[in-house]
């Protein structure tokens, strides 16, 4: 059943959900497709629409995605986080330590997606990757979207990408490598609670330049 949000209070209340998914709710596939296809709608560059979705609910393969994502993170996770002298400092803690609990339950989701895009960003200049992930992540988000305004959540991760670990991943799930971009690792289940507020950010005016920098 669909939450009653307006849109600002869906826009400002979709979160990377991680300590409050709910890792027993079993998630139906026909909820999934329901948010993919609002997903689709998302404007691609040149309405080339070159996307693939990949879910994954058997045990065994998730546990493996996990343990790809797992060698990376852990590591990641240990080093010492920037200190920037700003609001964004006190909420690393709390970042950190969701980010932990996420990478020590991962396979316990009960689904995982991968999105992919057809084409390969590598070595491009700036326009074109600019171009390049601007026709997938405008639907990713559309998606993290629609799964919130249905009383589920995800956390959009990419530390599974470092290193060989995209050709790790893109192995055990028969993605073409050379042909197809993986844009991500997303763990989805029903949240526990929707009670979710606006996160604290950096004010606007902070942030905005007229003109000029």
């Amino acid at each position: 059943m669909a939450l009653e949000l307006s849109n600002d209070e869906l826009l400002t209340t979709t979160r990377s959900v991680r300590k409050r998914l709910d890792f027993d709710r079993p998630v139906p596939r026909e909820l999934l497709m329901e948010c993919l296809d609002i997903a689709l709608q998302a404007p691609s560059g040149s309405n080339a629409q070159g996307w693939q979705w990949i879910f994954v609910d058997d045990p065994d393969i998730k546990k493996a995605l996990a343990d790809i994502y797992r060698s990376n993170a852990t590591g990641y996770l240990q080093l010492a986080p920037p200190e920037r002298g700003d609001i964004r400092d006190q909420q690393q803690v709390a970042v950190r330590d969701s980010a932990s609990y996420l990478n020590e339950n991962f396979e316990k989701a009960p689904v995982l997606m991968i999105p992919c895009l057809e084409g390969r960003p590598d070595g491009v200049d700036a326009g074109m990757s600019a171009s390049y992930w601007g026709s997938l992540l405008p639907a990713v988000w559309s998606f993290m979207l629609a799964l919130r305004a249905r009383g589920l959540g995800s956390a959009w991760t990419t530390l599974h990408l470092i290193g060989d670990g995209e050709r790790q991943a893109a192995e055990l799930l028969g993605i073409p490598f050379k042909d197809y971009a993986q844009g991500g690792l997303f763990p989805i289940a029903y949240t526990k609670g929707t009670d979710f507020k606006k996160a604290r950010r950096l004010p606007a005016e902070q942030l905005t330049h007229w003109n000029h920098w």
